[in-house]
């Protein structure tokens, strides 16, 4: 359905009604109004952006620039001028007996810069291309080869220190290839479907973020690995209807309570073949993360237990396997693998990062495991950690300082002092640094404004040049004549406040009443609630408004940037402060004079789907309408990593997984309701749908449903995101645009705030 229909839809609905007809800015000459075409399906706002991979020499940095007959070329920029000198041409990338050169779909530089490493025809595999092959490019002899010439998809390639070597992972084993003489490999010999070496298994890959699981020794001597045992995790299998006949495909996949896989470091010889394991520990924990410690005889491992509240720092000899440990940090809720572990003074120190004091800051550690100092104090949280410049002997991070609603970024000197702002204010800033910490890019943009790109010194943050303005979508938006969203608070049933933003239209009347609809995501962790720009998604939100029905969203006790206390409360009761937070807000929202309380809804995706489940089953007739896309609808069918971290299993907690599935209130729904789930969803699993729409027909409630065959967690592609936000709007104008009789109160849920 297009804009134009569903705003006609909209009109009949209102005049059936005996309403004032909503002008509906369509309908206006010459104005420019947005729609779910132009803002998904057109390209019209598709922003500008820059990606910089800067160079080893601190004054250039690489980028894929395509030639005039779109063919991949490799380019070297200098930062301070822009000029501009291509590094590889087009020619260069062709490949024996190919038609076309080859795409550019990744690359790396050897350490000396003398060589290329370039991913290119790789094949989707689940939701990212992990799968493809590799070539390398050496400068001096203009010469490109293939990394193997065997048979199989190659993964995760890399260098050695050297670069007279490759290592790569292939059917679930590590080869490396020599690249003088041709030779590969094989250093392990056991992967299977069951047994991974190198890379990880699907839990490991979702919650920690690990895929590439394996790292070279400073000298090239060695590679440590991880090596998983999958055999103990059930499989989930999906069903692909789109065949003739339908196809099974199975997913590794644990679910709170249930076995994990085993896993296990190693450390092999290049020279002699041998593995050496690290001694772990037999805990039925996770190995979170591993590196080299600044030596090629150590390596430091991050040890999690399983219920994720005590994380060990390990140090382990890659000739014996001991390990050592050097610290350990816990919490009485959770703890998150450590990814700001920085190594300086050839390794007589690191830095770590700690919410210990209740705010997350960063610490300097010396090798024994022994605490320095604390390098950044205050009432904030640091959000991540940029670099640390050993000449200068400075940290950079960025951090929520002023606001969470914003970010800086601040530079702290290693030695103990004061922190300095070298980029901030308003909005959100992020920052990628030169190797030589001599520039950085500053990416910025606030709620209403799309970001701009700007090169700066390190020194006094001053701006040499811009790199990306997004001028041009700047004007389009300009000539929207969109009103910007407004921050306020509103209070938690126990009085927090919590942070908030409205969209009202440009000619918004606070004698008229509106529907209000609230975007929630709500996870641990998470904010939606940021003065940074939201894409496509806000611009949606703005054509809702130009439709008539005010948007807002509310940042649940849970969310992030406001410290341990404020995020950590939530722990082994997920989904019940939040719905209480989001109740309190339909309520408060409800009682401004210009929002009809009548005619609120919900919606959000994956945890927010979640969100907008609970908060409409609870919420009964508060919630006049819900969307909830891929929602969790039972902790116990969510993975072991995720959900024990906040929740231990069901058999440690049954009365919070019992009060915190949508499944337990199917009988609560009072407003409509409508349910997104892609089949192909190796995530959130079908199944939570199936399962929510099986207790609601049993406890008698008519809903929505809209399911999208061979779509994982999200929907994505033009033609079916134009389909999708399409037919989310037509649902929200049937189910908000309409009045209806104002309901008595429900009676509060026992459990909600307490």
């Amino acid at each position: 359905m297009t804009f134009a229909r569903v705003a006609v839809r909209a009109a009949a609905w209102t005049m059936a009604m005996g309403l004032p007809a909503l002008v509906n800015p369509a309908a206006m000459p010459g104005q420019q109004v947005l729609t779910v075409e132009n803002i998904f399906g057109s390209g019209d706002f598709q922003g500008q952006s820059v990606s910089v991979r800067w160079m080893p020499d601190g004054r250039h940095w690489s980028t894929v620039e395509a030639d005039s007959l779109e063919h991949d070329e490799l380019w070297q920029v200098d930062a301070r001028t822009g000029e501009r000198e291509k590094l590889v041409s087009a020619a260069e990338l062709m490949v024996a007996g190919s038609e076309e050169p080859l795409a550019i779909e990744g690359y790396s530089f050897s350490d000396d810069g003398r060589r290329l490493l370039i991913f290119s025809e790789s094949q989707q595999v689940w939701r990212a291309r992990t799968r493809g092959r590799y070539y390398v490019f050496d400068f001096p002899t203009r010469r490109l080869f293939p990394v193997s010439s065997t048979e199989g998809w190659q993964m995760f390639a890399k260098f050695s220190p050297d670069a007279r070597q490759v290592a790569f992972v292939r059917d679930n084993d590590l080869w490396v290839t020599d690249l003088g003489s041709g030779e590969e490999r094989r250093l392990t010999s056991d992967g299977s479907e069951t047994i991974i070496n190198g890379t990880t298994d699907w839990v490991y890959e979702e919650e920690l973020s690990l895929r590439d699981a394996f790292r070279w020794s400073p000298d090239g001597s060695r590679i440590a690995y991880w090596r998983f045992d999958q055999s103990p995790v059930r499989t989930y299998w999906l069903v692909d209807v789109l065949p003739l006949y339908p196809e099974l495909q199975g997913v590794r996949y644990p679910k709170a309570g249930e076995a994990n896989s085993l896993v296990k470091v190693g450390a092999v010889d290049l020279a002699s073949g041998a593995t050496t394991w690290f001694d772990t520990g037999s805990g039925d924990g996770y190995l979170a993360r591993m590196e080299w410690a600044a030596s090629s005889d150590q390596v430091v491992i991050q040890r999690l237990n399983r219920h994720q509240n005590q994380l060990d720092l390990l140090l382990g000899d890659a000739r014996t396997g001991q390990t050592s440990l050097l610290f350990s940090e816990r919490d009485d809720a959770w703890l998150g693998a450590n990814g700001d572990l920085r190594w300086i003074d050839d390794g007589r120190a690191f830095t770590w990062t700690s919410d210990r004091d209740g705010f997350t800051h960063v610490y300097l550690y010396d090798r024994s495991g022994r605490m320095i100092r604390q390098l950044s104090r205050g009432n904030w949280d640091v959000t991540a950690l940029d670099g640390v410049d050993e000449a200068k002997g400075d940290v950079y991070f960025t951090a929520a300082a002023e606001s969470p609603l914003t970010r800086s970024v601040f530079r702290a000197p290693l030695s103990g002092g004061d922190v300095v702002r070298i980029a901030g204010g308003r909005g959100t800033h992020s920052a990628v640094f030169s190797p030589d910490f001599s520039l950085f890019t500053d990416t910025y943009s606030s709620i209403g404004s799309p970001p701009v790109t700007v090169l700066r010194q390190v020194s006094d943050g001053a701006q040499v040049r811009t790199l990306a303005d997004n001028a041009e979508l700047s004007r389009k938006l300009e000539a929207l004549d969109l009103r910007e969203p407004e921050f306020f608070t509103i209070s938690a049933e126990d009085g927090t406040p919590l942070n908030a933003w409205i969209i009202k239209p440009r000619d918004f009347d606070p004698g008229k009443s509106y529907p209000l609809l609230l975007y929630v995501y709500g996870g641990p962790g998470s904010q939606t609630v940021r003065d940074a720009w939201g894409g496509s998604r806000y611009l949606w939100h703005q054509m809702l408004v130009q439709d008539g029905i005010l948007v807002a969203s509310v940042d649940n006790r849970g969310t992030g940037a406001r410290g341990r206390e404020f995020e950590k409360q939530v722990y082994m009761r997920l989904g019940q402060l939040e719905t209480a937070d989001q109740l309190a807000a339909v309520r408060q929202l409800g009682d401004l004079p210009y929002v009809d309380s009548s005619r609120i809804g919900i919606w959000g995706w994956s945890y927010g789907g979640y969100m907008a489940l609970m908060t409409s089953l609870i919420g009964g007739r508060q919630v006049a309408a819900a969307i909830a896309g891929a929602p969790v609808t039972s902790w116990e069918l969510y993975d072991t990593i995720y959900t024990e971290r906040f929740m231990r299993t069901p058999a440690e907690n049954p009365e919070g997984y019992s009060i915190g599935a949508p499944l337990s209130h199917a009988d609560g729904l009072q407003g409509d309701l409508l349910i997104i789930h892609g089949t192909a969803d190796d995530n959130v699993h079908p199944q939570n749908t199936l399962r929510m729409i099986y207790e609601l027909e049993r406890a008698g409630k008519q809903f929505d449903m809209r399911l999208y065959p061979g779509q994982r967690h999200g929907v994505g592609g033009r033609t079916l995101s134009v389909n999708l936000y399409e037919m989310m709007t037509d649902f929200l104008h049937r189910t908000l645009l309409v009045p209806t009789p104002r309901p008595a109160d429900p009676p509060e849920s026992p459990w909600l705030g307490r």
